[in-house]
């Protein structure tokens, strides 16, 4: 399902400030070489992340699934004077490419690139998060957010991206495997008293969860 007109992303993107000749190279990159070029945050959401983060200025960035790079430099915009921001990424050419991309930005000091299973390292990491950007395999997404709940901080934000999910948790019976995993997810955050919520529906839909 088609939910945002493309007359309209093409007009938002024209009216939204540009990307930077690097984002604009690792997107056209990823449109011509990967299987799964649809999976890159782009230029409208990336700026609207990187906008997120530099109204937050937050010290301690966490994403959940680097694929190219993309949202991470985008993110990394916003960080403190002495921030980082770790990334997981389980495939390990995607985690290379991205390395690259994060050498190219000269931001591989300040980017810490963690490659494996999240559901293994998140644990490890001993961090109070101020911002935390979900965008992974949806089938662990409620498993990802219970994770790092109990270290962001009061007032931090959790991102999770495709929680529209292609406009398949709108079907009546919801049939697909990441959908439903999606579609619970939605519905445990929406229980949780914990935070406060809003769903936008920029590109795939991004779900803003901030702590109380």
């Amino acid at each position: 399902m088609e939910l945002i007109n493309p007359l309209v992303q093409d007009y938002a993107e024209r009216y939204s400030s540009g990307e930077s000749p690097l984002l604009k190279e690792i997107a056209e990159y990823t449109q011509a070489h990967h299987s799964q070029a649809h999976m890159l945050s782009g230029h409208l959401q990336g700026k609207f992340l990187e906008m997120i983060s530099c109204v937050l200025r937050p010290d301690r960035i966490l994403e959940i699934g680097t694929f190219m790079g993309y949202s991470a430099l985008c993110l990394a915009r916003g960080l403190g004077k002495d921030g980082r921001l770790h990334t997981i990424e389980l495939r390990e050419e995607d985690a290379d490419l991205a390395a690259e991309n994060f050498r190219r930005a000269n931001w591989q000091d300040r980017i810490i690139l963690h490659r494996g299973n999240a559901l293994e390292i998140i644990p490890a990491l001993e961090e109070v998060w101020d911002l935390v950007f979900i965008d992974a395999d949806k089938v662990n997404y409620t498993e990802y957010y219970k994770l790092v709940l109990p270290r962001l901080r009061s007032g931090g934000l959790i991102i999770a991206d495709n929680v529209l999910f292609h406009g398949q948790v709108l079907e009546k019976e919801i049939t697909g495997k990441s959908a439903k995993a999606i579609q619970a997810f939605n519905e445990w955050v929406n229980a949780d008293d914990s935070v406060e919520r809003v769903m936008l529906t920029i590109r795939d839909g991004l779900l803003f969860i901030r702590k109380k």
